[in-house]
């Protein structure tokens, strides 16, 4: 079966899914209920797309298969972000309040922290990828016992808000947010058209890029700057989704069994798709919202993280 053959049924099975989500049980009132489940789905398909692109690119330039870019740590900045406004200004502020304001914070606040940390990181020539990835899971485990260490002390009413933000959700999506977020999408996606076409090398490795004749440290900086960018937006217009990525990138890996990324990042991005509304689907018509599609996929991609560990070390 072709690459091309693979790509159309992951694109066929998505609409399918699409199509169920959209239409079931639509009632009388279906102008409405389309609008809304439309909006739903389209930050669905933005999400899931943002977290497979920025995780192929991740592991390519890590040359690891098991690592996602959460491990920088920005989930949990996100959630400190949630937490310290909550807690400093209240509930009822305009920064917990304004979903607009609250998206921009967010995003800010990962985008001025990646570009502190890789600036401090870079600023010296053949500095090791890895010895970021270090500093950025110390990061993140900082900011994760900030985070609870101001849920303890936070008002239980308030914590709830804070809960609620913990897990992934797509429900009441604004549309304005939407659009930002489209915006950077896009704006990203024509960036990394640049930069491409190095991929495929660097999945051979630093040194054999190197021998190449790729750019190597001026690669990996714009390209991890990408990732950022893609993850702050996904991240910022949903909630965390930690093993998302891990789970989609594998099974495209398996899936497309080539090393071109022009399929990769395609099939990942369709299999995200795929993961998230059959998940959103299971959710609201199976678990009728007792559980958050988070969970789930969390679950998934944790046992397969698990699976993949082992697969590694019988191999060693």
């Amino acid at each position: 079966m072709t690459y091309k053959s693979k790509t159309a049924i992951l694109a066929a099975l998505a609409l399918i899914l699409i199509g169920i989500f959209m239409f079931i049980n639509v009632g009388s009132n279906w102008e409405y209920v389309l609008e809304k489940r439309g909006i739903k789905v389209f930050a669905i398909v933005l999400t899931g797309s943002a977290i497979a692109f920025s995780t192929i690119i991740f592991q390519t330039i890590t040359n690891n298969r098991i690592l996602t870019p959460s491990i920088l740590g920005l989930d949990s900045l996100y959630m400190l972000i949630q937490t310290f406004v909550i807690f400093v200004f209240g509930s009822t502020s305009v920064g917990a309040l304004d979903r607009n304001l609250n998206f921009l914070i967010s995003v800010g606040g990962m985008l001025i922290f990646s570009a502190i940390l890789y600036k401090i990181m870079f600023k010296q020539q053949g500095q090791s990828i890895y010895f970021l990835l270090l500093i950025g899971l110390i990061f993140g485990t900082m900011f994760g016992t900030m985070s609870t260490f101001l849920q303890v002390l936070i008002d239980p009413n308030e914590f709830q808000i804070v809960s609620d933000r913990m897990f992934a959700s797509f429900n009441n999506i604004n549309t304005d947010v939407l659009t930002l977020s489209v915006i950077g999408f896009a704006a990203v996606t024509i960036y990394f058209l640049r930069f491409a076409k190095y991929l495929d090398v660097l999945a051979l490795g630093r040194d054999q890029a190197v021998n190449l004749g790729v750019p190597y440290d001026a690669v990996v900086k714009r390209l991890l700057i990408i990732v950022t960018i893609l993850i702050s937006i996904a991240t910022a217009l949903a909630g965390p989704i930690t093993f998302l990525g891990l789970l989609v990138a594998n099974v495209a890996y398996q899936y497309m069994n080539t090393y071109r990324h022009k399929f990769l990042i395609l099939g990942s991005m369709l299999i995200s798709i795929i993961a998230l509304i059959g998940g959103q689907l299971l959710v609201e018509r199976v678990f009728t919202f007792s559980t958050t599609l988070s969970v789930i996929v969390n679950f998934i991609g944790g046992v397969y993280f698990i699976y993949l560990l082992l697969k590694e070390n019988k191999s060693w």
